[in-house]
């Protein structure tokens, strides 16, 4: 990831042990927990977490007026438990068809597919948490999600201590 204009790298100290923090990124119903920025829930995660497997996810708002639902998909490039995790993200429909950037009213020059590479390490018995996801660039509304989600991460990861 050498376009450092174009992309946001976010690091975290985490209260927990690096298995624990391994299945919040690869076990559907933890991931459920915590992902997404403040006030979306996740009610679709599907994770076939192998390389080459496929993942979709749905955030979802309910506001009184409406609920606003975004989808994802990607691929998974890579995965090492528990310290490596990599995969494609790309906005689409419920079906899974991918849109372009620029119909979800994205700004010009958002690519189709992003990058995020996620690397974990443990010490003294916490874990250090290294996101880095290529298309998002630094300062966007995208690293505003991010640091929300891990906002969540950390406080799920709390109460389970």
């Amino acid at each position: 990831m050498t376009d450092t204009a174009n992309w946001v790298r976010i690091e975290r100290r985490l209260a927990a042990s690096i298995e624990d923090v391994w299945a919040m990124w690869t076990d559907p119903a933890r991931f459920q927990q915590w992902y997404g920025p403040n006030g979306m829930s996740v009610p679709v995660a599907e994770m076939d977490v192998v390389v080459g497997g496929q993942r979709k996810i749905c955030m979802e708002m309910r506001t009184p007026d409406r609920t606003i639902t975004m989808w994802f998909v990607g691929t998974y490039t890579e995965v090492s438990a528990p310290t490596r995790l990599g995969y494609t993200e790309s906005m689409s429909d419920a079906d899974g068809n991918i849109l372009s950037p620029a119909s979800m009213g994205m700004p010009p020059g958002t690519p189709d597919v992003t990058e995020v590479r996620v690397e974990l390490s443990e010490r003294a018995g916490k874990t250090d948490m290294v996101l880095a996801h290529k298309g998002v660039p630094a300062g966007s509304p995208g690293e505003g999600g991010w640091q929300q989600a891990f906002d969540k991460l950390d406080s799920v990861l709390g109460a389970a201590a």
